[in-house]
C-alpha cells in the first residue's frame, strides 16, 4: 500500500472528479506507520469511553428510566452504521484527513471545508472541557492547586505526549484506554452476579426493570429524546480510521474499527447502562453531581475504597479523551493545510510524523478557552463553544452517509465487487442514517431550551464558516492557477 497521502498519489474513486490543480500540494505524507493494531483498537475505545459513561449515563437513565438501555441501543446503532459506511470507505481509501478527504473527493472542496472544520472545532471543545473537569478533579485531591491551574497541567502534559511521536501518543492511549477496559469488564462480570443474586448479600434485581413505574415509566417520547442525548456519547468511533492511515496495516486497522471494535462500544454501553438500571432502581439513582452511577454501583458490591477508585477511572478517562481528543484535532487541522483549506504552515510534518504546528495551535484553542472560563465566567464564551459544538456529530453522519452513497454510485461493478469493506442495503440505510439524524434534531429543537439552544448555536457555528468558505475558495483557485502555470513552464524531457 502506498504511503503518499490520498490527495497525492492514491486512486481516486472511479468516476470521481480530480481535486483541482494546485490543492493537496501541500498534504503530508504518511510515511510513519507507528501504530499497531492494539495501538488502533484501544485509540477507538480511548476516544468515546469517558466521563460521558462513567458519569453522564445517569442523567440518561433519571430522564428516560429503564428504558435508557433503547435510547443507548438505537444511538449505538447509529453510529455502526455511520462507522460501517466510513469504513467502506477508508479501507479502500486510508487517508489520515478520513471522512474530510472522502467528503472532499465526493461531494467537493466546499464539503470537505465544513466537514473539517466543524469536526476540528468539536474537538478544540472537547480539549478544554476534559482539560477543566481534569482539573476540578486535582483540585479535589490538591485543594492548593487551583482548578485553573491543573487544567493547564494537564494540556501540557498532553501537549509534549503528542508532539514526541505518534507511537508515544498510542502508547500512552493504549494504557489510558485499557484502564477504562478493565474497569468495564470487572464491572459487567460482577454487576452480572449482583443482578443475578450470587454475589454476597446481593439478592435477584431483574424486577427493578420494570416494577418502578414500568420499563418506560416517562413514555416512549422519552426514549427517541434519550437517543438526542447519547448520540454524542458515542462521537469519537471513528478517530481509529484516520489512526489507521498512521498504522502499520491500514486496511487491518480499518476493518477491525469499524467491525470488531464498534460491537465492543455497544457492548460496553448498553450493558453497563443495562446493569446499573437492573441493580439499582432508576428512581433511586442519585444524583451524577453527588456520585457516579458506576461509583454508587461499585459501593454496592461491598468493595473497599470504591468511591477512590472510580475518581481515579474518571480522572483516567478524562486524561485519556484529552489525548485522543488533541490527536485528532491535530490530525485534521494538518489534513485541512493539506488540501489548501487551512494556512499552509499546519501541514508541515516533524521528522517523525509529527504535524508539530497543528498540535500546538489546536492546544492554543484550549488554553483560550479554559482562561476564559476562569477569568471571565459570565462572558458565556466557554459555554458557547460547548453548546455550537453539539451537533458536529450529527453533521458528520450525514456527510459520511451522503458521501458513501456518491463515491459507490461512480464506481463500477468490477469495483464495487473488489470492496473488502462494504455497507449493507446500499443506499437504504445510508438514507435510514439521514432520516434519523433529521429526526433527532428535530426532537432537539422540542425538547427544552437546552437542546434548542445547542441546534441554533451549532448553526451559528456553521454560518461563520460559510462567512470565509468564498475566501478559502479563492485561495484554493489562485493555488490552482500558480501550479498550472509552473506545470506549463516547466521544461519537458
Amino acid at each position: 500500500m502506498s504511503n503518499s497521502s490520498p490527495s497525492r498519489g492514491a486512486a481516486v474513486p472511479a468516476g470521481s472528479s480530480p481535486a483541482p490543480a494546485g490543492a493537496g500540494q501541500d498534504a503530508p505524507d504518511v510515511t510513519h506507520k507507528a501504530l499497531r493494531s492494539r495501538h488502533v483498537t484501544m485509540i477507538t475505545l480511548g476516544g468515546i469511553i469517558g466521563a460521558s459513561l462513567f458519569v453522564g449515563s445517569g442523567n440518561v437513565i433519571r430522564m428516560v428510566g429503564p428504558a435508557a438501555v433503547l435510547s443507548y441501543l438505537l444511538g449505538g446503532l447509529l453510529v455502526f452504521l455511520a462507522m460501517r459506511m466510513l469504513g467502506e470507505m477508508a479501507a479502500a481509501r486510508p487517508a489520515v484527513g478520513s471522512f474530510m478527504e472522502y467528503a472532499r473527493v465526493g461531494l467537493g472542496e466546499w464539503a470537505g471545508y465544513f466537514v473539517g472544520w466543524l469536526y476540528w472545532y468539536f474537538w478544540v471543545g472537547v480539549i478544554a472541557f476534559e482539560a477543566t473537569v481534569g482539573g476540578s478533579i486535582l483540585n479535589g485531591w490538591f485543594p492548593g492547586v487551583p482548578v485553573w491551574l491543573g487544567s493547564v497541567i494537564l494540556l501540557l502534559v498532553f501537549t509534549v505526549t503528542n508532539l514526541i511521536s505518534v507511537r508515544s501518543f498510542g502508547e500512552v492511549e493504549f494504557w489510558l484506554a485499557s484502564v477504562k477496559v478493565t474497569v468495564i469488564v470487572v464491572f459487567l462480570g460482577l454487576g452480572t452476579l449482583f443482578a443475578l443474586g450470587l454475589w454476597p448479600n446481593a439478592s435477584f434485581s431483574v424486577p427493578n426493570l420494570w416494577e418502578h413505574g414500568g420499563f418506560a415509566p416517562q413514555g416512549g417520547w422519552a426514549v427517541i429524546s434519550g437517543v438526542a442525548v447519547v448520540i454524542f456519547s458515542y462521537f469519537g468511533t471513528e478517530i481509529a480510521v484516520m489512526a489507521a492511515a498512521e498504522s502499520e496495516d491500514p486496511a487491518k486497522g480499518v476493518r477491525q474499527a469499524t467491525v470488531t471494535v464498534v460491537w465492543r462500544i455497544l457492548l460496553f454501553f448498553v450493558g453497563s447502562v443495562l446493569l446499573i438500571v437492573t441493580i439499582v432502581p432508576w428512581n433511586e439513582l442519585p444524583d451524577p453531581d453527588e456520585q457516579a452511577p458506576f461509583a454508587h454501583v461499585f459501593s454496592l458490591f461491598g468493595l473497599p475504597g470504591a468511591g477512590l477508585i472510580m475518581d481515579v477511572v474518571i480522572f483516567t478517562a478524562v486524561c485519556s479523551v484529552l489525548n485522543s481528543g488533541l490527536y485528532s484535532a491535530a490530525r485534521m487541522f494538518s489534513a485541512l493545510a493539506g488540501e489548501g483549506l487551512a494556512p499552509r504552515i499546519m501541514a508541515r510534518k516533524s521528522t517523525n510524523g509529527v504535524p508539530v504546528v497543528a498540535v500546538i495551535a489546536s492546544t492554543l484553542g484550549g488554553y483560550a478557552a479554559v482562561i476564559v472560563n476562569f477569568v471571565a465566567p459570565e462572558s458565556g464564551i466557554f459555554d458557547f463553544i460547548m453548546n455550537s459544538a453539539g451537533l458536529v456529530a450529527l453533521f458528520v453522519y450525514v456527510f459520511v452517509a451522503i458521501t458513501q452513497m456518491k463515491l459507490r454510485s461512480r464506481m463500477s461493478p468490477a469495483e464495487r465487487e473488489n470492496l473488502s469493506l462494504k455497507m449493507w442495503l446500499h443506499p437504504w440505510l445510508g438514507i435510514f442514517v439521514i432520516v434519523c439524524v433529521v429526526a433527532i434534531v428535530g426532537v432537539m429543537l422540542v425538547s427544552g431550551d437546552a437542546s434548542r439552544t445547542q441546534v441554533w448555536t451549532s448553526l451559528v457555528a456553521v454560518a461563520v464558516l460559510a462567512v470565509f468558505w468564498p475566501l478559502v475558495r479563492r485561495n484554493l483557485r489562485r493555488r490552482g492557477a500558480a501550479a498550472a502555470a509552473n506545470d506549463a513552464s516547466a521544461p519537458t524531457s
